[in-house]
């Protein structure tokens, strides 16, 4: 697990959608709650208390003494335990650190991600003004969407499982449950389920079920994305949208294009699966292999995208807006939903956690043997394209509105590393010409700091930033950065007895 705060790298470090630092010199701060609900409701982070940002990024301590820190503490634990506060306290004692910084207090306080049923994290009493979520260095007032999106989810019985009490079965689409049962029979001869009739065969896989209303056989909402029609399916959800768009060609807009709103077939989710399935695994070169004298036509990489296609539609907010959308090009596959990752990006990546947000499509699917129920789905990806010799595989998680973002690139990672490093080149050779034109921007009163300070090195040989912001008369955070433009001098020892020196060359 990423360690999200380490003394020693206190002077790298900068704020970013994990870190947020707060002077505290007054107090404890009213923002830190919104950032803790932000933290939270995202991937986590720490709150640095005693610190603050300079203009360009850096960090300085803000003077914290034991007393100050003592008391911000003891504020810290009683505000987080009051609920007209904070909705919940995710902390243990252990998640609340201080570190000696020279002769300033800091205080880390260690903010976990809370678990889906944990969620939202909100202040103030407040649910649909009080919950916030962290972008980059920043929190942001979560939407009434969002909110009621981690409402959603904080139930074990997932949204697909609703009874839809006011639809018929016959809204359904037989056609698709009639092809879906032949795959089924053919994929597992013998099933118990082959012998009972369309009604109760939807019943057991979880496409109808009785309504407490009339007690009556009607669609879930699982059975109508899965085997409805278009135009009945958006009764329900209003913003359902699936859409592939294939671009083989950059002179031509799409090469090959299918929608769910087009009215030209069912546009339910079973069809739009075994159709954009045989379109993306069209280019996919398959090795001559034979297995007890037939032909095997399936490889790993055709498994991979199965499972990257399932996970795509099965995990997919259809309450969400944009849609499901699928991008195929000469070089890569986009597989894209509505909804942000339940079990977390870093959990889904590593696996073995099955939460997914439509239990009951991973169900129907699961019975055609698409799809992993074990959560080794998505690390499955991964290995298949290391074992490819392709770069590796991005999952991107997007807010506001909430998205999941697989990117899988049929590109050998040879020539991936060999463009980022030559990137990587430019950038520092980019960087180094930055830094000679801050060189050049030192006034004349800094230079004059700089004599004294090389005047009083000589004669001290080593001291501490203190003992010099003390001489020249400047702020520790001030004396630092005048220091780390002096190419004159040096650092010795760790940050919590950091000292300088003139370099040897200048002695």
């Amino acid at each position: 697990m990423e360690k999200l705060f380490d003394l020693d790298e206190f002077d790298s470090y900068k704020e970013d959608n994990r870190r947020e630092v707060k002077s505290a010199k007054n107090g404890l701060p009213n923002s830190i709650w919104e950032t803790y609900s932000a933290f939270s409701n995202g991937y986590g982070g720490v709150i640095i208390l005693g610190v603050i940002e300079n203009k360009d990024g850096t960090w300085f301590t803000s003077g914290l003494d034991a007393d100050s820190c003592q008391k911000l503490i003891k504020q810290f634990w009683n505000d987080i335990n009051n609920r007209q506060k904070v909705s919940i306290n995710l902390l243990r004692d252990d998640d609340v650190e201080v570190y000696k910084k020279e002769d300033d207090q800091i205080i880390v306080i260690h903010v976990p991600m809370a678990r889906r049923e944990e969620k939202p994290v909100y202040i103030n009493n407040n649910l649909f003004h009080g919950t916030y979520r962290r972008n980059h260095d920043g929190d942001y007032h979560c939407t009434r969407l969002q909110v009621k999106t981690m409402l959603r989810d904080q139930a074990e019985k997932t949204m697909d499982m609703e009874v839809l009490d006011d639809v018929p079965l016959e809204d359904l689409n037989y056609e698709t449950i009639q092809g879906y049962r032949n795959r089924h029979q053919v994929l597992n001869a013998g099933h118990p389920f082959e012998r009972l009739n369309n009604d109760e065969y939807l019943r057991s896989i979880g496409a109808a079920a009785i309504s407490k209303e009339d007690h009556q056989l009607h669609p879930t909402a699982a059975g109508m994305l899965m085997f409805g029609n278009e135009y009945n399916i958006v009764r329900h959800f209003p913003d359902y949208f699936l859409d592939y768009r294939e671009v083989l060609d950059p002179s031509i807009r799409w090469t090959d294009r299918l929608q769910s709103s087009s009215g030209e077939w069912s546009g339910n989710i079973c069809d739009f699966y075994f159709r954009v399935y045989n379109k993306i695994i069209k280019d996919v070169k398959v090795p001559f292999s034979m297995k007890g004298g037939d032909r095997i036509d399936d490889t790993p990489v055709h498994k991979a995208l199965r499972e990257a296609l399932a996970n795509c539609l099965i995990n997919a907010d259809y309450y969400g807006t944009r849609g499901v959308v699928i991008k195929k090009d000469q070089n890569q596959i986009v597989f894209e939903n509505p909804g942000y990752i339940r079990t977390g990006k870093e959990q889904m990546r590593k696996g073995g956690e099955s939460d997914p947000r439509n239990k009951t499509l991973m169900k129907m699917f699961n019975l055609v043997n698409i799809g992993e129920r074990s959560g080794s789905g998505v690390p499955n990806i991964f290995n298949t394209w290391e074992d490819q010799g392709w770069k590796e595989p991005v999952i991107e998680e997007r807010f506001d509105p909430d998205r999941t973002i697989l990117t899988l690139e049929f590109v050998d990672k040879t020539n991936k590393e060999k463009a980022a490093k030559k990137s990587g080149e430019e950038k520092t050779a980019k960087k180094s010409g930055e830094e000679k034109t801050a060189k050049k921007k030192i006034t004349n009163k800094t230079k004059e700091k700089m004599i004294k300070i090389k005047e009083y090195l000589s004669e001290n040989k080593e001291a501490k930033t203190k003992d010099i912001a003390e001489y020249i008369g400047l702020k520790h955070s001030r004396t630092r950065e005048i220091l780390s433009q002096m190419d004159s001098v040096e650092s010795i020892g760790t940050n919590t007895n950091r000292k300088y020196r003139l370099k040897d060359s200048q002695k």
